[in-house]
């Protein structure tokens, strides 16, 4: 249902482009349902048919793989930036960002490790300690892109693993108020992350400079009313949202479908979430129970930051909402992962 949804939404909301420019508007559609939402069925049917076992076997590479194919960005001759952001690799005849089989790995590795040292997890040496060093390490390769928002999803994945698997709540407590004091570093000395903080606080400070994708947003959402435009009726996705397609689909959506639509799109959300916890809760083993809890909290984290963000409950973050913004790596891995859930969900215990 969600990517029913996303499907049609991000079809709309790329109407803004077509206006704009036309080859770049095939384009995004060639990737997102083409190669993200073509090849991600594809991969979800070859992940329904593996035994999830597999990903045990080989997830310390998958996640060193992940780790390493992250840090080619940063190879000249292949990382490709925008923005200011050095987060894509580019093949030529496509283009790629490779953090998000970074998530993919941690969440497949971290799984591996907690079901591997089972109840010494409570132990400072086999839970957290581990832990910060997969954090570390991804912290460096991310921190230098920049890509702090991925770090941020990343972590707090990590986290709610750690707790799902028993880790006791002095040490939860202990790795959230060290995130806390790395995060308020991070802004301290950034002067981009500054700004967002700023605009989170007084959103009108700037409309036609920090604050002018919220303020686009928030005018998106609220014309929309109760029940919404009318489905590709938005306004705001022609030349006043930026990245209407991405960044700000939800406020298209909330403009199209109104209060009614944005917030059957939130339940369907907690629906998945729930749904997910349930498959997690009946997996045959530990392991599996463990990597099903990462992809729904993964998935669902995500979805909530972006919506968060356009709505100015938290600070502009560009996370992509799953199963409806542009981005076909990000469309393709998350089909892959469900595939994973699924071909569990064969095998839980009733």
């Amino acid at each position: 249902m969600l990517l029913s949804v996303g499907v049609a939404i991000f079809v709309s909301a790329s109407l803004g482009i077509l206006a704009k420019n036309q080859q770049t508007f095939y384009s995004v559609l060639w990737s997102q349902l083409v190669l993200g939402l073509g090849l991600g069925l594809v991969g979800m049917y070859v992940c329904l048919k593996i035994n999830y076992k597999f990903w045990r076997n080989y997830s310390f590479l998958l996640f060193l793989g992940s780790i390493i194919l992250t840090a080619l960005v940063f190879v000249p001759s292949l990382g490709w930036s925008h923005g200011g952001a050095t987060r894509w690799i580019d093949l030529g005849f496509m283009r790629f960002q490779p953090v998000e089989f970074l998530k993919f790995g941690f969440v497949i590795y971290f799984a591996a490790w907690l079901s591997w040292v089972k109840h010494r997890v409570q132990d400072f040496r086999f839970g957290i300690l581990p832990f910060g060093i997969m954090i570390a390490i991804i912290a460096v390769v991310l921190f230098k892109q920049p890509d702090t928002k991925s770090f941020i999803l990343i972590a707090i994945t990590g986290v709610s693993m750690l707790f799902v698997s028993g880790v006791p709540m002095k040490y939860i407590f202990g790795v959230g108020f060290g995130f806390a004091l790395v995060l308020g570093a991070l802004v301290y000395f950034n002067p981009y992350l500054q700004e967002r903080v700023q605009t989170f606080i007084n959103p009108a400070q700037d409309a036609r400079g920090s604050s002018y994708q919220i303020q686009q947003s928030l005018i998106a959402l609220g014309s929309g009313g109760i029940f919404g435009r009318g489905f590709g009726q938005s306004v705001q996705k022609f030349s006043y949202l930026p990245e209407p397609q991405g960044d700000s689909i939800y406020a298209v959506l909330g403009e199209e479908l109104g209060f009614i639509g944005a917030i059957s799109v939130i339940f369907l959300y907690v629906l998945f979430l729930l749904r997910g916890f349930r498959i997690a809760n009946r997996a045959p083993d530990l392991f599996s129970g463990l990597m099903v809890s990462g992809i729904v909290i993964l998935i669902t984290v995500q979805s909530f930051m972006h919506i968060a963000s356009i709505t100015g409950v938290f600070p502009l973050t560009g996370v992509p909402l799953v199963f409806m913004s542009h981005g076909g790596t990000s469309l393709m891995i998350y089909l892959m992962a469900i595939g994973i859930v699924l071909n569990i969900s064969k095998f839980q215990k009733h």
